[in-house]
């Protein structure tokens, strides 16, 4: 079985790309990051979506204690928007946050032998974070190609974002498709108990499945006799 290397943060888009990865014949090893993020829970879901899919997952620790994003400094406010736009970088974007967390990938595909990582990336409903536009991950593979052993000895490691040019409705379908268990997923930025619905993440999420005509298994309300989906 080919071997792979998933960037799972916990989020819907990422756990859609575990699955899919899946099933298509490749044995996953997870790779999450603990990087100071204000919305820990994620890792938590993380661990519990790589486990029901029966894969290994490693946790990574590191810091960036410059901040520079309300992701990791809470005096940074979180934007509260009715839409998103992605011709603006919000002050959720963390600085390199995807070359650091596809370097480490390509570190640890290289090191166990895997020829491909799967990220869950987005250019259509998204951000606008430039490291999760098409250019980039031409311009990243081009630098493993050039900057690996396994480049040099033309045994590509493979970048791939299959969610790339999807919509949020149409991932949420091919993850409903795939049995991703969305009820364990989480995307909200504030870090609370319960999704805050007004973040970025979750207007985004929230227009997923309305356009699917889905009701978001997070948001499902909990009656007598019946356990919550949160």
């Amino acid at each position: 079985m080919k071997k792979a290397v998933i960037l799972l943060s916990g989020g819907l888009d990422s756990s859609t790309v575990l699955y899919y990865a899946r099933a298509r014949g490749f044995q996953p090893s997870c790779l999450v990051f603990d990087y100071g993020q204000r919305h820990r829970v994620e890792l938590k879901r993380a661990a519990a979506i790589a486990r029901q899919a029966g894969c290994p997952c490693r946790i990574v620790t590191i810091r960036l204690p410059w901040g520079a994003s309300a992701l990791l400094d809470k005096r940074i406010g979180l934007p509260k928007r009715k839409a998103v736009d992605p011709r603006e970088i919000p002050v959720t974007y963390v600085p390199a946050r995807n070359i650091i967390f596809l370097s480490f990938a390509a570190s640890f595909a290289e090191a166990i032998g895997a020829r491909a990582i799967f990220i869950g990336a987005n250019a259509i409903d998204y951000s606008g974070y430039p490291d999760c536009r098409p250019e980039f991950f031409r311009a990243f593979q081009q630098a493993l190609d050039r900057g690996l052993r396994s480049g040099v000895q033309k045994k590509t490691i493979k970048i791939y974002a299959p969610l790339l040019r999807k919509t949020k409705a149409q991932i949420i379908r091919m993850g409903l498709k795939l049995k991703v268990p969305y009820q364990r997923t989480w995307s909200c930025y504030s870090g609370g108990r319960r999704p805050c619905g007004a973040c970025d993440s979750c207007l985004l999420r929230r227009r997923g499945f309305e356009e699917t005509g889905l009701k978001d298994p997070l948001l499902v309300t909990r009656t007598p006799g019946h356990p919550s989906h949160v």
